[in-house]
């Protein structure tokens, strides 16, 4: 048995060993539960009636379909959670723990543990079982749950007595004064226009739709809810709406995990250990081509005459553009929130393993690409799956993973690529720019948007390329500096943070379980953030130009280097230095901001343009990676139909924001690690011939190399 199948085969029992809890079924079978729950839901929403939301518009009904039907199904069994660490809660605790969307509210002996269902609510309406009166400035108002247009809402009826026109500032009309024809008075003192008749200064009774917040929900409170059939108790209030818990009780007596217990989404393990494999695979080449790969990117060794349509370094940010994004600004924020500062430790540790990775798939991208008449290039996993598989007898697996591949591309490129960074980049230009802030302005701007990245993706990979390799380089150093500058103001925080960062990853007072935990939370953002393993990265690294795809794979292995060891790394430092991650409650980019604005007042309108510049440059590279995946399926003839599709996408993404359907192509965006990893893990031994072979010639000096 050869190098590579022997650790295929050990780390192959490494997971079907962690992943077994204790006194529990081997993980495959705890995503079932989850997928059946969903398609029961499903089945639910497609009886007319059964499972919209009340005032949902038609295209956030067919966006919960959508997620009820295929998403979360589909979520439950590939991002199932593989349980590293399990331990039991003693009986009876854990009141107030919330389960997979359920609060547990008690426990007895008998019954178990009590749960009711959580969930969030934009709009709460009072249980009004009777009508409340309410004065609003002098004005009686009775308030009542009434049906508009099919919708429970707030009906209000002004009461005619006990007006007091003089409270209202309002004189009463002269008498000899003829106004039997003058139109009514609009008052408003009221949150509607309460009118009033001047002819006899009394009110005219009327019947209005009060806005949400004309009655005050408070906590505890049993309340109305558009869409659920029964009334719900107010728990607190959440971000941009209320937290509620349903009056259904469900009991069980089965035993609750600890809260220390280790979980980690299967996508982010089977990432990693492609990440450990390749490490030693090709003796840590992360280390020993490290020097090399700089040279390289620098053009000390570029040969004009190559093969391929871009340069080391155009190609190096072309992919850089597609992963140096929000992963590096919200995803860190996000990771030391949940796991601590010992998080940032394992997500330096991930990045470094995962330069292997980049390294592996990017020399494949090489090796099998395809030069066309024209002069374009075409490589990526599409190809060497199909083509490298089949040279080994395995022509079927090798088919069906290039399909599996190509097919998961193109959802992440219109959805994850495309349609979400329009949304994200829209929000944070509408925050520094309020006039656009509104339908008409979201429109305007995906249109310039789309202008924008029409303007390079027209022109294929040459100037994909070139627009990178002026803003990658730009937006990278002005976001590091700017934290450099910042580290340089707290230069003595900075011992303390990083013995922060190295002691808490390592905690011995959180035990295994918590230790596991830290370690999770650092490997997931790490594989979020630098995409090392799902192979996107060799589709631009393919178009070099060079006659060696074992450079180009080494010139690939600064990406995580770059991505997640020097961006991540730097808003990790800020946010463990100025202390901003123990602030309760928040997280994601606004704690980043903070983290910011606390030392440099004002950056957090540099970091909005910088969210702009990420999120423009990741559509340009992701539009090519789903392009090439697109022809490699259908043809030649597609490739600018998908461009306007792309350009299409991008306006409908500024105007859009459709939860079900961005979770949906980020799952695709994961899913390439599948078909990739165990595709580059076959072929991993003829890269390691390649790789010897390149190092052997490089020592003895057989490659020119310019000043």
């Amino acid at each position: 048995m050869s190098l590579s199948s022997r650790l295929a085969v050990f780390f192959a029992a490494v997971l079907l060993f962690v992943a077994r809890p204790a006194d529990a079924a081997p993980w495959p079978l705890s995503c079932v539960e989850p997928a059946v729950s969903s398609l029961g839901t499903c089945a639910k929403m497609v009886v007319p009636g059964s499972g919209a939301t009340a005032g949902e518009t038609l295209l956030e009904k067919a966006d919960s379909a959508f997620g009820a039907c295929l998403v979360a199904p589909l979520g439950s069994v590939m991002f199932c959670d593989v349980v590293f660490w399990d331990d039991l809660m003693p009986a009876g605790e854990g009141i107030g723990t919330v389960v997979d969307g359920e609060e547990i509210t008690s426990w007895n002996e008998a019954d178990g543990y009590s749960y009711q269902k959580l969930f969030d609510a934009q709009r709460v309406l009072p249980d009004l079982s009777s009508p409340v009166r309410k004065d609003f400035g002098g004005v009686p108002v009775e308030i009542k749950v009434g049906d508009v247009n099919g919708t429970p809402t707030l009906v209000g009826r002004v009461l005619p007595e006990a007006a007091d026109l003089e409270k209202l500032g309002i004189e009463r009309p002269v008498d000899d004064v003829d106004l039997s024809d003058a139109p009514p008075i609009d008052v408003k003192t009221a949150p509607f226009a309460v009118k009033v008749d001047p002819g006899t200064g009394k009110f005219i009774e009327q019947t209005v739709v009060l806005p949400d917040d004309a009655l005050e929900v408070e906590t505890g409170a049993s309340v109305m809810v558009p869409g659920v059939a029964a009334a719900a108790v107010v728990v607190g209030k959440g971000d941009g709406g209320w937290k509620l818990r349903s009056g259904e009780v469900r009991l069980d007596k089965s035993r609750l995990p600890s809260a220390d217990n280790a979980v980690m989404p299967i996508v982010v393990l089977w990432l990693v250990m492609g990440a450990i494999f390749f490490t030693f695979r090709m003796v840590f080449v992360n280390l020993r081509a490290f020097k090399h790969a700089i040279l390289v990117t620098a053009g000390r060794f570029d040969d004009p005459d190559d093969t391929g349509e871009i340069s080391h370094f155009q190609a190096l940010s072309s992919a850089l553009s597609a992963t140096v994004g929000l992963g590096n600004i919200a995803g860190v924020a996000i990771a030391i929130t949940v796991g601590g500062p010992g998080a940032v430790f394992w997500m330096i540790m991930a990045g470094f393993l995962g330069m292997s990775s980049k390294f592996t798939e990017c020399t494949l991208g090489q090796m099998y690409r395809v030069t066309k008449p024209d002069g374009s290039v075409s490589g990526g996993p599409m190809h060497y799956l199909d083509k490298g598989l089949a040279e080994m007898g395995l022509a079927p697996l090798g088919k069906g993973l290039a399909l599996l591949f190509a097919v998961m591309c193109i959802g992440g490129s219109l959805g994850g690529g495309n349609m979400f960074q329009a949304n994200q980049s829209y929000n944070a230009v509408a925050e520094i720019l309020p006039v656009i802030d509104n339908s008409t302005g979201a429109v305007v701007y995906g249109l310039v948007l789309a202008f924008l990245v029409g303007l390079v993706i027209i022109g294929g990979i040459k100037r994909i390329g070139a627009i990178a390799g002026l803003i990658v380089p730009a937006m990278c150093g002005i976001y590091v500096a700017a934290g450099m500058l910042i580290l340089v103001m707290h230069a003595s925080e900075v011992p303390a943070a990083i013995g922060a960062i190295v002691s808490s990853a390592f905690s011995p007072e959180a035990g295994l379980g918590g230790m596991i935990g830290v370690l999770a939370q650092g490997f997931k953002r790490a594989s979020f953030s630098n995409e090392a393993g799902i192979g996107s990265a060799s589709i631009a690294h393919s178009a070099a130009k060079t006659e060696w795809p074992v450079r180009e794979g080494i010139v690939a292995l600064l990406e995580p280097f770059i991505d997640t060891i020097i961006v991540c790394s730097t808003t990790a430092l800020v946010v463990v230095v100025t202390g901003v991650y123990q602030i309760e409650g928040e997280g994601g980019v606004v704690l980043t901001q903070r983290a910011f604005e606390s030392s440099l007042t004002g950056f957090s309108y540099v970091l909005s343009v910088a969210v702009f510049l990420f999120a423009f440059s990741t559509m340009i590279s992701w539009s090519y990676y789903g392009e090439r995946c697109a022809t490699w399926l259908f043809g030649d003839s597609v490739s600018m139909p998908y461009r306007i599709l792309f350009l299409f996408c991008v306006v409908f993404g500024s105007v859009v924001s459709l939860g079900n359907v961005v979770d949906f192509s980020d799952m695709m965006v994961l899913g390439m690690g599948f078909p990739n990893i165990l595709g580059a893990v076959l072929l991993s031994g003829k890269v390691k011939r390649a790789l010897d072979d390149y190092l052997k010639r490089l020592r003895n000096g057989e490659f020119k190399q310019h000043a």
